[in-house]
């Protein structure tokens, strides 16, 4: 279970020790054209029980038709992959590699938000598709960050939320972010202000008051995953939390929530009533 980030107030105090996390309830795809490819290496090759014969082309034209006739809902997780797949490996029977993807990660989102060494492990996947996979989730992340421009980042909170599962939840380490805001609660910017290791991240409270200064914000959002997948704040996440409170306070820069990203789900401190 994540420790969570471990905060001090100053540079040259010592971190906040992290505890055991309390127990408390939940609140409630492009591609262009590919070049020629090159020829397949041993490292990139698949099995011959992969590699196939071209009898899935007319496979591939019964997969288009059924996404052009009926849309995404009429097709799988890994069908929806398969597709994106056609371009990318344009000679290969990608349906294998569609469902080892989904295997190995656990679902679509986790493919996308999987690192590209890992992406690599799965035959069929080089490092061009794994880069191209990478790219498609960077625009996927651009597009949510893009909706939350010039909007009130209170009255439009799922897609705080969507944004930030999107970023966030199938990093391998903890990241500690920042979205900051204006007085009329639109965003300024969206920071990552500091990245750890498996189970905690040293926040600064000194820093992040400064960084909100610099900016001219006038309220924050703070916002860190648990890459172990359960987003149950640890007693180190809400000390640090209200330290922060009362730092941006005396300066009359408002703290309005603190979430907790998981793999599955998020936990809001505010919601909690432990801020």
């Amino acid at each position: 279970m994540a420790k969570g980030p471990v905060a001090t107030s100053s540079d040259d105090e010592l971190p906040f020790e992290t505890q055991e996390p309390i127990a408390v309830d939940e609140r409630s795809f492009f591609g262009g054209r590919s070049p020629k490819p090159a020829a397949p290496t041993a490292k990139t090759a698949l099995p011959a029980s992969l590699a196939g014969q071209e009898h899935y082309h007319g496979h591939r034209e019964r997969l288009r038709d059924r996404f052009r006739e009926l849309g995404d809902t009429a097709l799988a997780d890994y069908e929806i992959l398969e597709l994106l797949l056609f371009r990318l490996i344009p000679r290969r029977d990608t349906k294998p590699i569609a469902k080892a993807l989904i295997e190995r990660f656990g679902s679509l989102s986790g493919v996308f938000g999987a690192p590209a060494a890992l992406l690599t492990e799965v035959k069929g996947v080089g490092e061009t598709v794994a880069l191209d996979l990478k790219l498609i989730s960077t625009v996927g992340h651009r597009t949510l960050k893009s909706d939350l421009r010039s909007k009130q980042i209170l009255s439009s909170w799922s897609s705080v939320i969507e944004y930030c599962h999107a970023a966030m939840a199938h990093e391998t380490r903890e990241q500690f972010r920042i979205l900051f805001l204006d007085k009329r609660n639109v965003l300024i910017a969206d920071e990552v202000q500091g990245r750890g290791t498996v189970d905690h991240t040293p926040v600064y409270p000194r820093e992040v008051v400064k960084r909100a200064l610099e900016l001219s914000a006038t309220a924050m959002i703070l916002v860190h995953n648990h890459p172990s997948g359960d987003p149950t704040p640890s007693r180190a996440d809400i000390d640090m939390t209200k330290v922060i409170i009362e730092a941006a306070k005396a300066l009359d820069i408002t703290v309005h929530d603190h979430i907790i990203i998981g793999k599955d789900g998020h936990v809001s401190l505010k919601g909690l009533k432990l801020i």
